[in-house]
């Protein structure tokens, strides 16, 4: 192998190790992106955070403690760290992703959760999106099974893919570890090929959105009637109700009346 060639691969192998290390450093202040460009005087690391309170810290001790790492670990001579304030979160799946890996590992409703994070994404002015929940989503000793939300126009191959930003994160609540994947295609791209608006599934349009102020993450309610179409896509998924059948689907999605035990006089 030629020296130049080894150069090429060492420089990369170099700046994927400075990216995870920031990943790992920025996690708690919702990292978002990374832009490394190394010039002959520094190398400068384009930074994007939801909270950048949490990088800085007090009187900039945080960011130059992560400052000195890079030079002792990395061996950079003059490492200079920018740090930007991600605009709109909905649209960045890294942030989303971990949103969504917290509200898991809280015992959340994973499908209920996604559906409120999509419309969060399509509200935000995104072309499409896709979540796909896989892994022991049931109680211990349950299968692992995949669930997957999607609206808009998502392209999944060819040049327009390309586009497509993409984030994957691992989940880890007691029954074991559960996989997340967003995907979100941002407002600012023109696909070639995509001709009409689409409209957003009535389970996703009538979820409802609002925030924790202990957690600061999203959160979803369902109103009855989007519901109740819950539990019929459940029950045609697991075979009990035919696809198209009103009156079996109805009768599925009625919730059973409990009998009144009426005692006997002289009891």
């Amino acid at each position: 192998m030629m020296a130049v060639e080894r150069k090429f691969i060492e420089d990369s192998i170099l700046r994927f190790r400075i990216a995870e290390f920031m990943k790992e450093q920025l996690e708690r202040a919702g990292f978002s992106n990374l832009t490394i460009q190394k010039t002959p005087l520094l190398t400068l690391i384009n930074a994007e955070v939801t909270n950048p309170g949490k990088v800085i810290g007090r009187k900039g001790r945080t960011i130059n403690e992560i400052t000195d790492k890079l030079k002792t670990e990395f061996h950079l001579e003059n490492p200079k760290i920018n740090i930007a304030v991600v605009s709109k979160p909905d649209l960045e799946p890294q942030v989303v992703a971990r949103r969504l890996v917290k509200l898991i590992e809280m015992g959340k409703n994973p499908r209920r959760m996604m559906h409120s994070m999509v419309k969060s994404i399509m509200d935000a002015g995104a072309v499409g999106c896709e979540i796909v929940v896989g892994g022991k989503l049931a109680a211990k000793g349950g299968r692992a099974k995949s669930f997957r939300t999607i609206a808009g126009y998502l392209p999944k191959s060819g040049e327009p893919a390309r586009w497509v930003k993409e984030a994957k994160m691992t989940a880890y609540p007691k029954p074991g570890a559960i996989g997340v994947q967003v995907r979100i295609a941002p407002p600012d791209v023109q696909f070639p090929d995509k001709k009409a608006e689409v409209e957003l599934p009535a389970v996703i349009r009538a979820s409802e959105k609002f925030v924790d102020v202990d957690s600061s993450v999203s959160h979803a309610t369902v109103s009855a009637p989007v519901a109740e179409a819950v539990v019929l896509e459940k029950a045609e998924s697991e075979g009990h109700v035919a696809a198209g059948d009103d009156a079996a689907a109805k009768k599925a999605a009625k919730p059973k009346k409990e009998k009144k035990q009426t005692s006997k006089k002289g009891e």
